[in-house]
């Protein structure tokens, strides 16, 4: 009789992720690529401008949204389905090259608007794979334990390429005009795809384990950290093909056979339709997820009109002038940072629930009282005030997303928080400018900050949600 051995699975490191190769090239990869992204819009917007009337470009710089915000389910579906490594590298290497292309085409030929319209309306259809699959890709390339910490560090990486990403667009520009910049934009996003290929997949929590929530002793069931290798073959560590079944099983549930003393049932094949519906039946019956989503939802919706439009028609009344604008975003923009920075730093804040929903009111009061200071100065002490608490409240609301959710699920979690955020939000935008000319800035703002505050209310007032932790 031969005895098999089978090798015990390799562990993560136990070290934290800011000093973990592994973690510091994918977060390389993504930095790159979220500074390609600023470049691309800013060449994108000048090339628009430059080709037709304002009202043309600023269809051209909207068409991308209208496929993330349709597609961003189904994109979510793909992740799952294919592994959330393969889709950043098969979404970024066809964003480099529709780039490239059209950068080629802008240095021979003026062939007009029709090509902008085309390469906004792929890069929205490939974002709404892309997106879905960026956010599930965090869980699986650190421990549970370290995921506060990456969503950290992942906020700091953001606010570095806006800062980064504009001024290089604009230099990119003034060189050689929009195929520069274009070909530029191509070459950072180009940079991620070799540094992704590098990253190694960790080991994955088995589906219906500590994360799901939907069993009473699920965190008796798989203890913190729990992982299970994934299917030969498959560097993402996930199937590449989920059968959800959206009960407290799990996706990757067994159907009952005959050595389980019960009759045969022949399992239906997995689909797209199906998964995308299994998707959001987990989400609606996780007692930690859906609320969460609903506080993501409220939050977003106070805070997306009064800091993007809003804060430009308030910044006209009070006569700050551009520059004083520009010092209120640049505040706001410094809170948010440091409120990453803290994550990145301490790895966890306890009581990841209940700290969320108090920064998201503190937030919310801030938001209110921002239009009723007279000057800049106080502006800019309100507005950094509103960057740390709502950074603060958002990468806790992110943090608990990911450590809530089952990794099976992760993509389509993340694509109906993306639809939120991506698709409900930005469409407070002209709402909000349109009220403050009804009724004026103040009470717009206030109106905001109410929506905002309902979020931090449901975060409160659901127990679990209210009690979530991040895993230490």
């Amino acid at each position: 009789m031969t005895t098999t051995v089978i090798p015990p699975a390799v562990r993560p490191p136990a070290g934290p992720a800011h000093r973990d190769g592994n973690v510091l090239r994918w977060l390389g990869a993504y930095t790159a690529s979220m500074i390609g992204d600023n470049v691309f819009y800013i060449a994108l917007s000048w090339a628009a401008v430059r080709s037709g009337t304002p009202s043309q470009a600023g269809l051209v710089m909207a068409v991308s949204a209208v496929p993330r915000a349709l597609l961003m389910l189904g994109g979510g579906v793909v992740a799952d389905r294919f592994g959330p490594r393969r889709v950043v590298i098969g979404s970024d290497a066809v964003r480099c090259a529709a780039v490239l292309t059209v950068a080629a085409l802008l240095f021979v030929a003026h062939p007009g608007l029709w090509l902008l319209a085309l390469l906004a309306v792929v890069f929205g259809i490939v974002d709404a794979v892309f997106m879905p699959a960026v956010g599930a890709l965090p869980a699986r390339v650190t421990r549970r334990d370290q995921l506060a910490r990456v969503q950290g560090m992942r906020g700091l990486a953001v606010r570095f390429a806006n800062v980064v990403g504009a001024p290089l667009g604009g230099l990119g520009v003034a060189l050689g005009g929009s195929a520069t910049a274009f070909a530029l934009a191509g070459l950072l996003i180009a940079v991620s795809v070799p540094l992704l290929i590098s990253v190694r997949m960790r080991e994955t929590p088995p589906a219906g384990g500590a994360n799901t929530a939907n069993t009473a002793d699920a965190a008796n069931t798989a203890p913190a950290g729990a992982e299970a290798v994934g299917p030969p073959g498959d560097p993402d560590g996930s199937p590449d093909s989920v059968p959800a079944r959206g009960d407290a099983s799990g996706p990757h549930a067994r159907v009952p056979d005959a050595e389980d003393g019960a009759a045969a049932v022949p399992e239906r094949p997995a689909t797209a339709w199906r998964d995308l519906r299994d998707g959001l039946r987990y989400i609606r019956g996780h007692r930690v997820l859906a609320p969460l989503i609903v506080t993501i939802a409220l939050g977003d919706l106070g805070f997306v009109g009064p800091l993007n439009v809003g804060l430009a028609l308030l910044a006209d009344r009070r006569g700050w002038g551009a520059s004083g604008m520009g010092l209120v975003v640049a505040a706001f923009g410094a809170g948010a940072g440091a409120a990453a920075l803290l994550l990145a730093w301490r790895g966890t804040l306890p009581r990841a629930g209940s700290a969320g929903a108090a920064a998201l009111l503190g937030g919310s009061v801030a938001i209110g009282a921002l239009a009723q200071v007279p000057g800049v100065g106080a502006a800019v002490g309100v507005a950094l005030a509103i960057g740390l608490l709502a950074g603060l409240s958002g990468a806790l609301c992110g943090a608990l997303l990911q450590t809530q959710s089952d990794p099976a699920y992760l993509g389509r979690v993340t694509a109906v928080a993306g639809i939120v955020s991506l698709g409900l939000a930005p469409l407070s935008m002209p709402l909000t400018a349109a009220a403050i000319g009804w009724w004026g800035t103040g009470p717009v703002f206030a109106g905001s900050a109410v929506v905002c505050g309902l979020g931090g209310v449901v975060a409160l007032a659901v127990r679990d949600l209210r009690r979530a932790e991040l895993p230490r």
